[in-house]
């Protein structure tokens, strides 16, 4: 079977017109790297004075990203996704708060959210990111095996009880939790927690991820050694891939401290293992369960292509396809038609809080390889293709 990735009536069935011209005028915005970097720069100062920003942001790109501000507040796009067979996943996008009350505030949160989730059919996992759940000097620390002092040790205990605490609420409810990938330098100990709780949780069902970053070039080792694990254990594994989202930054550090680059050689390399990751994957369909989150159409059509061609059902709970929210609807939208498993990560939270997550899907969109361009091209279409209709 092979999907139309092109079918733009389908892509954006759940859009009006006015949210079409919106969007495109969104996309044009974004593609320009100029305008990206000025508003950034414009945004930063503003959130650094406090100097109010909601009236710019909130009609325009935090409305076409984000749910809402609040769980509730995402009804409203949660019920029109899933009129179309579209899942969504509440992700609290809050990120790097390291002062312990928003450490607090975060994972209580993501308690709320993993129970929502319990108690409604169109949110089919629910997710986290660990460094909302401990400073980012005590995750490198914990992660390197450096020495901690006494207050860093219960720290990390205490990042580590987080993790167990809401990967058992995940378990209470019946809810499948993912466990956000982060730089390679907080990543070690996140494996480990997640390990940790994939044993705990995983023995009856998959429960608990672990997130793959396949620009990294010793994941697909780890996805082998993972499984391998799994099946000593006793337990399912859990696995979420996506490419990743932050290789200038892993390039930069590799280099000042003089350590190997953690990122493959090329963009061909990163696709390769992706590849060749889900195909690991699918040939274990019964241990492992795949969560493939990636705006790759090649990527998507290959695993449609695995299912098909195995007879595994489309609608086989073990396997996933997954965007975010406002991006790539030419996959979701028509690979959802075709009768299987699709969900969008649904970002939420307050504008000034979320705007670290809006600046990098702005960044993201004006790089080479960004979404705009291509994004821009189905609108275009659309658009056209309603005027005539």
């Amino acid at each position: 079977m092979k999907i139309d990735f092109n079918n733009t009536e389908n892509a954006f069935i759940s859009k009006t017109d006015w949210e079409i011209n919106k969007a495109y005028v969104l996309f044009k915005t974004i593609s320009s790297p100029t305008i990206v970097k000025a508003g950034n720069k414009m945004l930063n100062i503003a959130l650094g004075i406090h100097f109010p920003i909601n009236w710019a942001v909130k009609p325009t790109i935090y409305q076409h990203f984000v749910g809402g501000e609040t769980i509730k507040s995402c009804d409203a796009a949660i019920e029109k996704l899933g009129k179309y067979n579209v899942k969504s996943i509440l992700d609290y996008s809050v990120e790097g708060k390291e002062d312990a009350e928003d450490i607090r505030l975060a994972f209580e949160e993501t308690l709320r959210a993993i129970e929502n989730a319990g108690k409604n059919k169109n949110i089919p996992f629910a997710v986290f990111k660990p460094t909302a759940m401990g400073r980012s000097i005590v995750l490198e620390k914990a992660s390197s095996g450096e020495e901690m002092n006494e207050q860093e040790t219960a720290e990390k205990e205490q990042f580590l009880d987080r993790v167990h605490q809401l990967c058992a609420k995940a378990h209470e409810v019946d809810v499948p939790i993912l466990i956000d990938a982060e730089h390679s330098w907080y990543q070690n100990i996140i494996d480990y927690a997640t390990n940790t709780e994939m044993a705990n949780f995983n023995k009856e069902k998959a429960i608990v991820f672990n997130t793959f970053q396949m620009y990294r070039h010793d994941r697909l080792a780890f996805l082998d050694e993972s499984f391998k694990m799994s099946q000593k254990g006793g337990y399912f594994l859990g696995a979420k891939f996506v490419r990743g989202a932050y290789m200038e930054i892993e390039r930069e550090r590799a280099e000042q401290k003089g350590y190997q680059d953690p990122i493959q050689p090329t963009k061909e390399a990163t696709d390769k293992d992706y590849n060749a990751a889900i195909r690991y994957c699918l040939e274990r369909i019964d241990n492992i369960k795949i969560f493939n989150g990636t705006h790759n159409d090649e990527s998507t059509q290959l695993m449609v292509d695995y299912m098909c061609d195995h007879k595994i059902p489309k609608d086989h709970d073990h396997c996933w396809f997954s965007q975010l929210y406002g991006m790539s609807d030419n996959i979701s939208f028509n690979v959802a038609k075709e009768g299987f498993n699709v969900a969008k990560y649904l970002p939420y939270g307050p504008v000034k809080h979320v705007m670290p997550y809006l600046l990098r899907r702005a960044e993201e969109n004006t790089s080479a390889q960004g979404q705009s361009t291509r994004e821009l091209d189905f609108i275009r279409i659309e658009k056209n293709r309603r005027k005539k209709a």
